[in-house]
């Protein structure tokens, strides 16, 4: 089996790792997680880094076949309906983001989403196995965060957690998202990251540590069995939920939930336009959050 190239972007104002990951032999690639800018106080969308990706591309002369979803973001766009157009590529995610779309399908009183997965060219299920150039992969449902999350095992020896799992002094991704649960983000990261090998590294989505001496992307699992805060070996499942519940009360609400997640159940897309052919992301009132003040004045 051919060793993959891996290549990490890193997008600072949403603390997001982007990944391409190449077939030395073939020099096809999958795009991990990928990042649009977005300016929320102009309400502008630019493409500044994934145009940065793309120039590694053209530079290392890579052809992309899979444009990979971990699971639908709340804290950046994604930037694979752009790439796709722009270097093509299948746009794929877990098969549980129905899940997800039909809930903000809801949320945002929207008629243009399917809730069926179809605005994604390919949907896997948990066992999957597929290939970028020469390169295996294998996909672990590892819902939890939200119940849509997959991993990526590339090679049988490197994979990317999404936001499944942090650095070992970090924990673990929070689970109040809508259908999360921490019970499933305990068994997915027990009994599947976890148990993988040792010596397997585990390539972060995020790295939210301030105090770090700078953005940091990669792990094992030998060091987050003996490291983590939350999940480390002989933390029980009980003890997990309780910590992890007791953070998730008092968490904020992620500073782009709002337009991220609307566009990314669309795949990367923008909304339609509207008659002025302007395109508009909503922003829901009074729906997030606690104690909100009625709005019927």
């Amino acid at each position: 089996m051919a060793t993959p190239l891996i290549r990490h972007f890193y997008h600072a104002p949403t603390n997001t790792f982007t990944y391409v990951v190449a077939c030395p032999e073939t020099k096809r690639c999958a795009i991990v997680d990928s990042v649009l800018d977005f300016a929320y106080n102009a309400g502008r969308i630019s493409a500044g880094f994934a145009d940065t990706i793309i120039e590694c591309l053209r530079r290392e002369g890579l052809t992309v076949e899979w444009l990979l979803e971990t699971h639908a973001h709340a804290d950046h766009l994604s930037a694979a309906a752009y790439l796709k157009a722009k270097v093509g590529g299948k746009i794929a995610i877990g098969e549980h983001v129905r899940e997800v779309q039909q809930f903000f399908k809801t949320f945002y009183n929207v008629q243009d989403v399917s809730g069926d997965g179809s605005e994604f060219d390919h949907l896997f299920a948990d066992g999957d196995r597929f290939s970028i150039g020469n390169v295996p992969v294998r996909v672990l449902y590892t819902p939890g965060h939200t119940p849509a999350c997959v991993t990526y095992l590339v090679n049988e020896e490197v994979a990317f957690v999404g936001d499944t799992i942090f650095m070992p002094d970090y924990g673990t991704a929070r689970c109040d998202f809508p259908n999360g649960s921490s019970r499933q983000l305990y068994r997915s990261i027990r009994d599947k990251i976890l148990s993988l090998p040792p010596e397997t590294k585990l390539y972060m989505c995020h790295d939210y540590r301030p105090d770090a001496p700078g953005p940091r992307h990669v792990t094992t699992v030998r060091e987050e069995r003996e490291r983590n805060p939350l999940v480390h070996d002989g933390t029980t499942e009980e003890q997990f939920v309780k910590v992890r519940d007791s953070i998730d009360q008092v968490l904020a609400a992620p500073q782009y939930i709002l337009p991220s997640l609307q566009v990314n159940i669309r795949a990367g897309r923008m909304p339609p336009p509207e008659a002025n052919s302007i395109r508009y992301l909503k922003l829901p009132l009074n729906v997030l959050g606690k104690n909100n003040l009625s709005l019927d004045f």
